[in-house]
């Protein structure tokens, strides 16, 4: 399938991730092609392009848990209170998700976002339903619960207020120091065995931080806000992701011992993927930012996702999605077991506790016990 051409927008390079808008062929939408000089012809006349800005929707779900049967994730249920992100990750999985909805997985996944007022209200409605069973729900597994646009809507700390009301177990993973906003919240649930946070980080350069994922809290302010968490009693992960072959994986270790000098104690990692639409964007980043190591990055990365001795961009299978195979994979987990073991820490399973759920009070019914 030919993948099309769209216009490469200016602002894609300062503060963007995704380097087009492009389109996504999967559904049938029509495709778009802007040779170079016809960009060129319209620049003349109408002057440079107008700066991409952040446009909010508001939507009204009827409900707000979704569940899955995955079998190689370790949750059955998550709340994503925003639909697209902000942070700009090129990399992000995610980014598919936007074509179900007739929008670019490139600029409009970062620029045309939406957001879900309502949350708490159909999270508070769930949790009392008489057959609701708890169970830890992941919050940030497809957008992140604390981008930007969370300081003004503030609906992930709608979701904790119900939760620590229903002492229901939430796990969160972010990119963004945000988190510490909610830090009462949080060392409230932990103090109950409700609450583990994980925050990702990619690398140690500010630099490349800036390229990689463009509006995303500076990698000293994510090291920052795991001290803070460790220091406040609350359950903290460091997830070292995505790895990406001979751009990111060169910070694995220093990560590693400078999350271990501030006591984290749980640090994992995870390979890059490139679902869909994301490998195009990928390989347009490369070429915009890193032209010199492009071949390198994707050889090795089709290397660990190879299968039936075929190289690939993407895995999308169970278990071997997160499991990458190949000599270069192998030597990412040697670099890990012993970068962990010489800082003293390692992964762990943080066990939070159901058994303190108390559904709670709707349309002002009082709670009998």
């Amino acid at each position: 399938m030919r993948t099309p051409l769209s216009h490469t927008h200016p602002d894609a390079e300062n503060g963007r991730g995704a380097p087009s808008g492009d389109v996504s062929t999967r559904f049938g939408l029509a495709e778009r092609e802007i040779d170079g000089d016809w960009r060129d012809y319209m620049r003349q006349l109408d002057g440079p392009a107008v700066k991409l800005r952040t446009r909010v929707t508001e939507e009204h779900p009827k409900s707000i848990i979704s569940f899955n049967t995955s079998p190689d994730v370790p949750f059955d249920r998550s709340i994503n209170a925003y639909r697209g992100c902000e942070h700009g990750c090129v990399y992000c999985f995610a980014r598919p998700t936007h074509a179900f909805h007739d929008l670019s997985p490139g600029l409009d996944f970062e620029t045309q976002l939406f957001a879900k007022p309502d949350a708490a209200r159909l999270l508070r409605e769930t949790l009392a339903k008489p057959k609701y069973r708890p169970r830890p729900i992941a919050m940030g597994t497809n957008t992140d619960p604390y981008q930007p646009i969370e300081r003004t809507y503030r609906i992930t700390r709608q979701l904790l207020e119900v939760c620590l009301d229903a002492r229901h177990p939430v796990t969160i993973t972010t990119k963004s120091d945000r988190v510490i906003r909610d830090l009462d919240l949080l060392q409230e649930m932990a103090a109950k065995q409700l609450v583990a946070v994980a925050i990702s980080v990619t690398t140690l350069d500010p630099a490349l931080s800036g390229k990689l994922e463009p509006r995303c809290a500076a990698p000293a302010k994510r090291l920052a806000a795991l001290g803070k968490l460790v220091r406040a009693g609350v359950p903290a992960h460091c997830s070292i992701s995505p790895i990406i072959p001979a751009l990111t994986d060169e910070f694995m270790e220093a990560i590693i011992e400078r999350v271990a000098a501030l006591g984290v104690q749980s640090v994992g990692w995870i390979p890059l993927r490139l679902p869909h639409e994301v490998a195009p964007l990928f390989r347009e980043w490369l070429d915009v930012h890193y032209p010199e190591r492009a071949g390198k990055v994707m050889s090795i990365v089709r290397s660990i996702r190879s299968k039936d001795g075929k190289g690939r961009d993407n895995d999308p299978d169970f278990f071997t999605r997160m499991n990458p195979s190949g000599v270069w994979a192998d030597l990412f987990r040697a670099r890990f077991k012993v970068a962990c073991k010489r800082a003293g820490v390692g992964k762990h399973r943080f066990e939070l506790d159901c058994s303190r759920f108390r559904p709670p009070e709707v349309g002002g019914q009082m709670r009998l016990f």
